[in-house]
């Protein structure tokens, strides 16, 4: 009785450890946002965001051995694009995001760990420049000085390396799926946009555990 009682005692503790572990960090890259086509009677162009800096941060809780959960902000400068024909038009924006993301780690053994991320949020697109009686390629679209918030689903992958008792340099890459913003860009009458946006952001940064 005395060696179940003490087994369960351990087992509850072991437990409570993995639930009361938690991650605090911050992380900075860059957005690699791809463009989609858009058609028209005048002929195609491209719609987009130029690449762009990211700075984040998260908190996570380790659920068990494997398994934590982790919650997100992004902030992200990447500026509005159309090109056609060798003439690109830009305008000024940004955007934050916020997700919760499930990351399976692989072992937490040794120095050094890879792991998997899957979630989702929202990711609000802001159009910040200043809006113009004409711009170029208008017969595409319209930069608009507003916001459009869109749902998000994110995947990754990632490493992370013990650089001190509690301390951890990470490195990882995503891909922060959204639909087209089509109310920061507009489409012009009678053109017709693509529907997915992929934003593809490297990062580097280092975390703390608790």
């Amino acid at each position: 009785m005395r060696t179940v009682t003490l087994s369960l005692l351990l087992a509850a503790a072991a437990g409570s450890g993995w639930a009361q572990q938690w991650e605090f960090g911050g992380a900075a890259g860059a957005g690699f946002l791809s463009n989609v086509g858009v058609s028209s009677a005048f002929g195609s162009a491209t719609a987009g965001f130029q690449t762009g800096p990211v700075f984040g941060a998260f908190a996570s809780e380790n659920l068990n051995s494997h398994l934590s959960g982790e919650l997100h902000y992004d902030f992200m400068m990447n500026n509005l694009r159309l090109s056609s024909q060798g003439t690109t038009t830009t305008f000024s924006g940004q955007a934050h995001l916020f997700h919760y993301d499930f990351t399976y780690h692989t072992h937490r053994r040794g120095k050094r760990e890879f792991y998997l991320v899957a979630g989702g949020g929202m990711k609000a697109f802001l159009g910040t420049g200043a809006e113009q009686a004409y711009q170029p390629l208008n017969q595409f679209g319209y930069f608009t000085k507003t916001h459009e918030l869109k749902p998000m689903v994110t995947v990754g992958v990632g490493m992370r390396y013990a650089i001190g008792d509690n301390l951890f340099l990470r490195t990882e890459i995503r891909d922060y799926i959204t639909g087209f913003p089509t109310s920061v860009i507009a489409p012009a009458p009678g053109t017709s946009y693509g529907s997915i946006l992929n934003d593809f952001v490297p990062s580097v940064g280092l975390s703390f555990l608790f």
